[in-house]
């Protein structure tokens, strides 16, 4: 024996299971949470479970993803096709394939050029529309009654807005609250310009004049609810003038080339929308600003902090997370195969149906009878013809003898004589060969008809056996011995007593008629009389 061999054999054995395991301890004890940075590559939306899956690949290599459901709701930027972004997740395997997979917990495009080209694609598209265009602009009112804000109700934004239109100049200021970040940030905004508009101007809400569409600064990722093509389009269509403000003055979104004036803060805007009253004021709202725009960017470092710290807490979601995809790629083979089999199973009884409606005692009848038919229309034919043409034959001899006749009836006696003799002498000959042709008719006629008959009766014997292999293999047969055939309520035989329920309505056939019955006894039987019953079974045979 060779020393690989010997050592092969040493080598400790290992189930798929357990080194499926193994690997998958050995890569998240190894790799634990990582950023990887690649494009998006077979993206088709979420799965009916709510999951997504699709591919990471750069030149050489491809990492397949997956975001659980609840993941995917929280995320601001969603995946698509051929987007280049950098996730962070957790890497981990997947032993239904034996591959391995990244578990995405955040997506973020990579790098500001991926979101500018974005948005640079986004504004051509609309800009070709023609939504930016300056004839659509509106002039604002000088002095507006009432001033609608669509901004968020807690941050910073609407307190500096408020403020600078108390010191300006005091006006009804009506506050649509929205989230100005987040996934539902656009669809709240849109809603809130479109309400604005179909506000009745003489209703028990007043209608705006003037409308302001705020947010404060912050990152391109945090401005872009306000680059969405729904928030474009309901501040292009809106009826009522806007100002666009969001962001600081070097922030630029898609909302600003929609909108009827562009400020360049939410504190511009309210400048924008009422005249100067006082400078002071102005500088303490901007001081006021200031300090809760520090207050808020220490609430979300702290609240990073703590996300980062959950990040290290196993969830339920995370240990839940193999099993659905699992149960996902089970699903999805048990309806496919459960397709093939009814498909397979409706061939076959289709096929059995045919073969057996050929073979049938009806169908050979059938058959029988036509060939009856066939061989009577044929010595209808047959008899016909022998009968035709001697007639036709004699008909023609008398036109020609009288045709002759009378072109010689004034020649001379002589040949008129022998005319006669030669008429008599030919009547007499064919009264002979009648007499032949009506024999052999007689004969042929005869012989048709025993042999029909002999062909019928060999029909009716071989009918009558099958009729009798019919009745010997018949259930109704077995039935006449004093057999019993037990139904369920609707029909379908009940060859065992463990398919029976209590209580459950039976009709029983014997071989006179049918009797409705009740199961009284429990559904199981012991072992003993189940075996004593399988035995009788095998003895008897089977009605079906």
């Amino acid at each position: 024996m060779s020393e690989s061999a010997t050592s092969g054999a040493n080598a400790p054995e290992f189930s798929v299971s357990e080194l499926s395991s193994a690997l998958k301890r050995a890569i998240e004890d190894r790799f634990g949470y990582v950023r990887v940075r690649g494009e998006i590559s077979g993206y088709r939306g979420p799965h009916s479970s709510g999951h997504v899956y699709f591919s990471l690949k750069d030149a050489n290599a491809r990492l397949d993803a997956v975001i659980w459901k609840g993941v995917f709701g929280r995320m601001r930027v969603k995946p698509e096709e051929g987007l280049e972004v950098v996730v962070t997740g957790k890497i981990t395997t997947f032993p239904g394939k034996s591959a391995y997979q990244i578990i995405v917990e955040s997506l973020e495009p990579a790098g500001v050029g991926a979101l500018m080209a974005l948005l640079e694609a986004r504004r051509r598209k609309l800009a070709e529309e023609g939504l930016f265009d300056a004839a659509r602009k509106q002039l604002l009112p000088y002095l507006p009654r009432v001033i609608g804000v669509v901004t968020s109700p807690t941050g910073a934004v609407i307190r500096d807005i408020l403020h600078r239109l108390s010191d300006r100049f005091p006006v009804h200021v009506l506050v649509w609250p929205v989230r100005v970040q987040g996934e539902t940030s656009a669809a709240e905004v849109a809603q809130a310009i479109r309400g604005f508009n179909a506000l009745a101007p003489d209703g028990a809400i007043p209608r705006p004049d003037l409308l302001i569409v705020a947010r404060g600064g912050g990152s391109l990722e945090d401005l872009w609810s306000f680059n969405e093509e729904i928030v474009v389009r309901a501040a292009a269509e809106s009826e009522i003038p806007l100002i666009a403000a969001v962001g600081h003055e070097t922030d630029w979104t898609l909302i600003d080339h929609a909108a009827d004036v562009r400020a360049p803060t939410p504190t511009a805007a309210a400048e924008l929308s009422v005249p100067v009253r006082s400078e002071l004021m102005a500088t303490i709202a901007d001081l006021d600003g200031r300090r809760r725009r520090a207050i808020l960017r220490l609430s979300e470092r702290r609240r990073s902090e703590l996300r980062a710290l959950a990040r290290a807490l196993p969830s339920g979601e995370a240990i839940l997370a193999m099993p659905r995809q699992r149960l996902d790629s089970a699903l999805a083979a048990l309806r496919s195969r459960s397709r093939e089999g009814v498909d397979a199973r409706s061939l076959a009884i289709a096929l059995l149906s045919r073969r057996l409606a050929r073979q049938s005692p009806r169908a050979r009848v059938a058959g029988m009878r036509e060939r009856q038919r066939g061989l009577a229309q044929r010595l209808a034919r047959a008899g016909g013809a022998l009968t035709t043409r001697p007639r036709e034959a004699l008909r023609q001899a008398a036109s020609d003898f009288l045709r002759e006749a009378r072109r010689e009836r004034r020649g001379r006696e002589e040949r008129l004589a022998a005319a006669a003799r030669r008429l008599g002498a030919l009547t007499r000959l064919e009264g002979r060969r009648a007499g032949e042709r009506s024999r052999m008719l007689a004969q042929i006629e005869g012989r048709l008809r025993r042999a029909f008959a002999e062909a019928q009766q060999r029909r009716r014997t071989r009918l009558a056996a099958a009729s009798q292999v019919l009745s010997a293999v018949s259930y109704r047969s077995v039935l006449a011995r004093g057999f019993a055939l037990v139904r369920a309520a609707a029909g379908a035989p009940l060859p065992r007593a463990a398919a029976i329920a209590p209580h459950q309505p039976l009709r029983i056939e014997f071989a006179d008629g049918e009797i409705a019955a009740t199961a009284d006894g429990p559904a199981g039987e012991p072992v003993a009389r189940r075996a004593r019953g399988r035995a009788r079974k095998d003895e008897q045979g089977s009605l079906f």
